[in-house]
Formats: structure tokens, sequence, C-alpha cells
């Protein structure tokens, strides 16, 4: 009878010792379905998207000290600028009169792969007597949504073509700022006069988007 109930405690103490087992692969495997519902890039965009709400927008013309929300950006420019809104992957944006003094904006909405973009054409001295152009794309929207796309700007006439190629900079930051780092086309007085036909200057606009934000948006 004693060797009996050794035994008989001893199965009960595995069976208790292999459902506390299974509890705990239950809770391991429900703390591991949890950790993978949290998408720390969603956080991040959501953060960003947050932070755009409070973080005011400059007009990117020199001339006007507006400021406002990135949502009312298009707004603004179509309302108080005039700016038109050019619609396609591919454009041609014609400047004129580029022989006015600087500084002096010239500047142009883009509309395609469900963004608004803008064409900043400015002229400006960095270095007194010595005017230069400088044109930038930016994305009328967030840092990380800039990220996503390429832009090229063209120049060609007379047998001569001149490429740019790099990523729009989000609208939130300032134009100036774009200028000072160079990240932009920058072309002197001489080289924009090769491309120019009478005081006008044609640009070729294309964007595209990036693979790794195409990938991103499939899933």
């Amino acid at each position: 009878m004693l060797f009996f109930t050794q035994c008989f405690g001893a199965v009960l103490d595995l069976i208790h010792l292999r459902f506390q087992h299974y509890k705990a692969k239950r809770v391991f495997a429900a703390a591991g379905q949890l950790v993978c519902v949290v998408n720390p890039t969603h956080n991040l965009k959501q953060a960003e998207l947050r932070a755009t709400q409070v973080t005011p927008c400059l007009c990117p013309l020199f001339s006007c000290q507006w400021e406002g929300h990135l949502e009312v950006v298009v707004p603004h420019l179509r309302q108080t600028h005039r700016v038109d809104i050019l619609q396609g992957a591919e454009i041609v944006f014609l400047a004129t009169d580029m022989h006015l003094p600087a500084p002096a904006d010239w500047i142009i909405m883009h509309s395609c792969l469900g963004h608004h973009f803008l064409l900043v054409l400015r002229k400006q001295e960095r270095h007194e007597g010595h005017p230069q152009f400088f044109a930038t794309m930016m994305l009328i929207g967030t840092p990380t949504q800039a990220d996503c796309f390429t832009y090229r700007l063209e120049l060609n006439r007379n047998h001569r073509r001149l490429k740019w190629e790099a990523t729009p900079r989000s609208v939130l930051e300032c134009v100036d700022s774009v200028i000072t780092d160079g990240d932009c086309l920058v072309l002197n007085t001489s080289l924009a006069q090769l491309f120019s036909d009478n005081g006008s200057l044609a640009i070729g606009i294309a964007i595209t988007a990036t693979e790794v934000c195409s990938s991103e948006a499939e899933m």
C-alpha cells in the first residue's frame, strides 16, 4: 500500500509538471503573437504625422511670409499665388523672363503617383554680383514620404543635355536649407543661357517611385 501511494503521488506530480509546461508554452506563444503585431515602422510614421501637424510649413516663395500646416500648402499656393498644377509622371515646365534681377522665383506644382510635388527654380546671388539658378523638387508631404520617390530634371537644347537626379526634399524643409546643402541643380548665368531660348528655360521633369516603397505599398 505504501508503494502504491508513493507511485500514485509521483504520477500526480508528473501530470502537474506537464500541465505547468503546457501553460508556459501557451503564455510564451501568446507573448510571441503579441510581439508580432507590433509594427515599429507604422508607429514611426504615426509619430511623424503627429509632428507635421504641429510643425509650421513656410511658403516656398522667398517673398511670402505665410506659415501654415502641411495640409493647407496646396490651397495656399493655388489661391494666393495662382500656381498651376500639371498632371503626369513626365512634364515640361517653361520658366520665362530669366533676365529678371535676383532674387526671383519660378514655381510649378506637379501632380502624379498620388502626391503633389513642387518644382522651385530660384535665381539668387550667393556671392554679390554673381547670380545663380537653383532648381529643386519638393514633395508636399513628410520626409519619410519624400524618400519614396526619385526625380529627374533635364535641360536639352542645341545638342546639349544636362541631367540632375535626386530624392525630393519635403516641403517642410525650407528652400534656403536645400540651397545651402547644395542638394539641387545649380546653374551659373552662362550655363543657363546655353539652355535658354529667348530668355525662357524649359525644364523636363520626371518622377518615379522607388522599388522599396513600391514593395511596401503592395504588402
